[in-house]
C-alpha cells in the first residue's frame, strides 16, 4: 500500500505460563515454565503490519510503570512510531495472564489497565496530528473503551482513509460503530456475536451462522441503520480467511506465513496482515 497503517488499540505485557494441563477451579499446578511477551491486540497488529514493511504508527495508552517503558522501547525496536503513545499518570500498563497446556488450549485474565483509560479525547488528539488521509489505513481493535473506537473509525472516515474494525472482544458494538468501518475483521465467533446482537437489537432471528450469509447481515442496512461499508473479512484460523464484499461474490484467502507475535498473538497477527494487505 502506499499510505501508513494506523492503529488505534491495546497494548498489553503477557506474562505466560505453560503447563501440562490447566488447573481446575481452586487447584494448583506445578512444573510449568514461565516467558513474558509483548502484547494487546493493538500492539500485535502493529508489529504484524511493521514486518510487512508498511510505515506504522500506533495510538494507544500505557501506564507510567516498568511494563510501560518496556513495552514502548519494544514497540520502537519493531519500527513501530511511538509518538502519540499517551502514558497515564499512577496508571498500571495493560497486563494479560495466560495458562497454556500442552494441547494449546489456554485460559486468559486480563487487566486493562492503561488500556481502559485511552479515551475519545486521547484519539483525536492523536490523530489530529497524525492527519489520516487517502490512501491511509486506519485499524481499530475493540480492547479499548467503545467511545475511543467509534472516534477513530469517524476521524478515518471523515479523513478519506480505509477505516478498518477487528472487533475483539465484540461486546458493545452497534451499527453506529460498525458503519463507521470500510471492513470489519472478525474470526468466526466474533462474527457469531455480532449477527446476534445486531438481530437481538432488531428484534429477529439471526439468519444463519454460516460465515459468508452471517456476514453479507452486517453489510445490509437494517431499521438500526448501515451496515459495514465495503466488506467483512472473517479470519478462520487455520482455514485462513474470506473476504465478503458488498458487491461481488466471497473470496477465499489461504493464510499467510506470518510470524507470531507472541504465545497468544497468531491470530492477532494473521488479521493485522490480511488488514495491512486489504488497504
Amino acid at each position: 500500500m502506499s499510505g501508513r497503517v494506523l492503529i488505534v488499540g491495546s497494548v498489553n505485557v503477557d506474562l505466560v505460563v505453560q503447563t501440562d494441563r490447566l488447573p481446575l477451579p481452586g487447584e494448583t499446578v506445578m512444573g510449568g515454565t514461565f516467558s513474558r511477551f509483548h502484547g494487546g491486540k493493538g500492539g500485535n497488529q502493529a508489529v504484524a503490519a511493521a514486518r510487512l514493511g508498511v510505515p506504522v504508527m500506533l495510538v494507544a495508552a500505557l501506564g507510567d510503570d516498568e511494563f510501560g517503558a518496556e513495552a514502548r522501547a519494544a514497540l520502537a525496536r519493531e519500527g513501530v512510531g511511538t509518538d502519540v503513545l499517551v502514558t497515564l499518570d499512577h496508571t498500571a500498563t495493560g497486563v494479560a495472564l495466560i495458562l497454556v497446556d500442552a494441547k494449546a488450549e489456554n485460559q486468559i485474565a486480563v487487566a486493562p489497565g492503561a488500556n481502559a483509560g485511552l479515551t475519545a479525547a486521547h484519539v483525536r488528539q492523536a490523530l489530529v496530528r497524525l492527519n489520516p488521509h487517502a490512501g491511509d489505513a486506519v485499524i481499530v481493535t475493540h480492547e479499548i473503551p467503545t467511545a475511543a473506537a467509534r472516534e477513530a473509525l469517524r476521524i478515518g472516515r471523515q479523513g478519506g482513509a480505509w477505516t478498518i474494525l477487528n472487533p475483539a472482544p465484540a461486546d458493545g458494538l452497534d451499527r453506529s460503530v460498525i458503519s463507521l468501518a470500510d471492513v470489519v475483521v472478525p474470526n468466526r465467533g466474533e462474527l457469531a456475536r455480532l449477527v446476534a446482537d445486531d438481530a437481538r437489537r432488531a428484534g429477529r432471528t439471526p439468519d444463519s451462522e454460516e460465515p459468508v450469509k452471517a456476514a453479507r447481515s452486517l453489510l445490509e442496512s437494517n431499521a438500526e441503520g448501515p451496515g459495514a461499508g465495503k466488506a467483512i473479512l472473517v479470519s478462520l484460523g487455520a482455514a485462513g480467511a474470506v473476504l465478503v464484499r458488498r458487491d461481488g461474490p466471497a473470496v477465499d484467502i489461504k493464510a499467510p506465513k506470518v510470524e507470531a507475535i507472541d504465545a497468544t498473538g497468531a491470530g492477532d497477527a494473521l488479521n493485522g496482515a490480511l488488514a495491512a494487505a486489504l488497504a
